[in-house]
């Protein structure tokens, strides 16, 4: 299959690209640097500027599916009035672009599986979450609701649409796990806030995986939250992340210092998020990571059979 990856220098794009890549799909890649992704396992980088308008013809011609994986990183920086225009404008111009160009196609692709975040849900506190859930509210909740209706434009030229709403993702390679590392072997880290806020994880095989699935599965249609089963609370990861760390963790960090110190970036790691991956479970998607300590042994590279499989009683 000829597949499209936008945002494919990413730290999930990467890894995707080298999933489908082994299973011998002819992957193009869109990319703001192409000189930047020419480590990709891709067959073909094409230059695209997500804000500045569609992606060049030649990049689509006779693609089958597309993964719109662009949008400036959450995290990267403080929440400044322009750093949330950024990105706000990378996922819903950019993607409103794309999908332009998807709707121009003669024939055009069969599927965009389009990433989106839980963030859509907001902080709802204890309740659980599946794709039916309601939109919640916030500045994450309202780009995600934003970014999700520019995708499902592409359904009206009769191109099936899978929303995937990402959790916060494990990796050793990126994303949040690395960044947490240096304080928890000090020995100086803890739970943030509360700790009583659900925290909703995923291993990037599974990000990677469920993508793939999003590809492949005709009958998936519409939001597909991609978080592990096995959904714990901030206490409870930061518990497991100590202990397969062999680190203590007594210093928590009180939500009144993380307000002052991040401002309304706070909310991604005070809000709590009790997410189930209803549609992945009812679609026949099997986890490779579906309980938090295995993952954690798995990246942290001190992964066991007995391991793992402690981790799942």
């Amino acid at each position: 299959m000829k597949i499209l990856i936008t945002g494919a220098t990413g730290m999930i794009g990467q890894a995707l690209g080298q999933l489908l890549n082994g299973e011998k799909h002819r992957l193009i890649a869109l990319s703001r640097s192409p000189s930047g992704a020419r480590h990709l396992a891709v067959a073909e980088t094409h230059q695209w500027e997500p804000e500045a308008g569609p992606p060049p013809a030649a990049a689509l011609e006779g693609v089958e599916a597309v993964v719109n994986l662009a949008g400036e990183s959450v995290a990267a920086h403080r929440w400044t009035a322009e750093q949330k225009q950024r990105i706000r404008d990378s996922r819903v111009i950019g993607t409103r672009h794309l999908v332009a160009a998807l709707k121009a196609m003669q024939p055009g692709p069969k599927v965009l599986v389009s990433a989106s975040a839980v963030g859509l849900y907001g902080d709802h506190g204890d309740e659980p979450l599946d794709e039916r859930s309601p939109a919640g509210r916030g500045f994450l909740s309202e780009v995600c609701q934003e970014w999700e209706k520019e995708a499902e434009r592409a359904r009206a030229s009769g191109i099936r649409v899978v929303r995937v709403r990402i959790g916060v993702v494990l990796s050793k390679t990126g994303g949040a796990l690395p960044r947490m590392l240096t304080p928890f072997k000090l020995g100086v880290a803890g739970r943030l806030g509360s700790g009583r806020q659900w925290f909703p994880w995923i291993h990037l095989d599974d990000v990677t995986g469920l993508l793939r699935h999003a590809i492949l599965s005709p009958a998936l249609n519409g939001p597909l939250n991609a978080v592990a089963p096995g959904v714990v609370t901030n206490a409870d990861f930061t518990k497991k992340l100590a202990g397969v760390l062999h680190r203590p963790a007594f210093l928590p960090a009180p939500e009144l210092a993380l307000r002052l110190a991040m401002g309304e970036m706070a909310e991604m790691l005070l809000g709590s998020q009790r997410v189930i991956p209803q549609a992945a479970v009812e679609s026949g998607y099997q986890f490779r990571y579906p309980i938090l300590a295995a993952a954690l042994e798995d990246l942290l590279g001190q992964g066991t059979a007995a391991a793992r499989a402690a981790g799942s009683k």
